[in-house]
């Protein structure tokens, strides 16, 4: 029998954005280089904030500290390589490390959709049960929630990698995205992926559509609650204190939705444009909206600085 003709690929090329011009990914280039160093900045002074200021070790800004960490290192393993096409397309990646890079931005991703959940659940004990807070989420508690978090994710990273990396690639090496990710790849699979799609369906309606219902009914009981208090200033304060992790979900959970949730795309450049969406301003959104909207940490900001806090 002779044996089909195929080539056994060894390594895949970004499409990315090269088709724009020149002049458009050198914009779009400093654009998202200056999104990525305030990204870095403004999550290292969070983590900073948050360590130094003695008023902020609680469990709101715990998890706010390990979703910062968490966002960091889910930047780092996307837009270096992004940035780097802008400048030069057409650029290859070995499977090993499309391979490292799916992992990662696997596991740092799906810790993120479950670190917004408990701190949604964080937001719900404070308001419903304010005097069993300091007892629900103890330091026990916290922990569990954030180990239980990148448990998920890691778990997830496995399971997708495998499931992902065991097909045959063969001859059609060249991926619709700017980074690993799922669905780009299984198109270039040179095998029934059929299975494998179901898979990944099923994973993203437990790590997005599952998280969502949770903190879904979380703010159900929270406004429930709110709307019963006889303060109105107190009914401001408690809306206060979810306005900055609502604003964070709908963006997050909105972009990731869209992408992952829905049936297979034919535009995959606005795919890309949306995931731009998620892997770039979604991680600045994080700490900016805590900083500007949230007094306590505006505070400590200040505090560190020199600086006497408004009374």
């Amino acid at each position: 029998m002779s044996r089909p003709n195929f080539t056994v690929v060894t390594e895949f090329i970004f499409e990315g954005f090269s088709i724009f011009g020149w002049h458009h990914r050198l914009i779009f280039f400093v654009v998202l280089l200056v999104l990525y160093l305030l990204t870095l900045t403004s999550n290292a002074v969070i983590l900073t904030v948050i360590y130094i200021s003695h008023q902020l070790h609680t469990p709101m800004y715990f998890f706010l500290s390990v979703l910062s960490m968490s966002e960091t290192c889910y930047t780092v393993a996307i837009i270096p390589r992004m940035l780097s096409s802008l400048l030069m397309p057409q650029q290859t990646i070995s499977i090993p490390d499309c391979a490292t890079q799916l992992f990662f931005y696997l596991t740092f991703g799906v810790n993120n959709c479950f670190l917004l959940t408990a701190m949604g659940y964080d937001r719900y004990v404070a308001i419903c049960n304010p005097l069993r807070y300091s007892v629900i989420m103890g330091k026990r508690a916290c922990m569990q929630l954030a180990s239980g978090s990148w448990t998920i994710g890691l778990s997830t990273a496995i399971i997708q990698v495998s499931s992902v990396f065991s097909l045959p690639f063969c001859d059609a090496n060249i991926i619709s995205h700017f980074f690993c990710d799922v669905r780009p790849l299984m198109k270039l699979a040179c095998a029934d992926t059929t299975i494998k799609e179901f898979i990944t369906l099923l994973i993203g309606l437990c790590v997005l559509v599952l998280p969502m219902f949770l903190i879904f009914i979380s703010y159900v009981l929270i406004v429930t609650t709110i709307l019963k208090m006889a303060s109105a200033e107190g009914q401001k304060k408690a809306f206060a204190t979810c306005a900055s992790h609502l604003t964070v979900v709908i963006v997050h959970y909105g972009c990731t939705s869209f992408i992952y949730l829905k049936p297979k795309s034919q535009n995959s450049l606005q795919d890309r444009l949306i995931s731009v969406t998620y892997t770039v301003i979604t991680p600045l959104l994080n700490p900016v909206v805590y900083s500007l909207r949230n007094k306590e940490v505006k505070d400590a900001l200040r505090r560190a600085l020199g600086r006497k806090p408004p009374s």
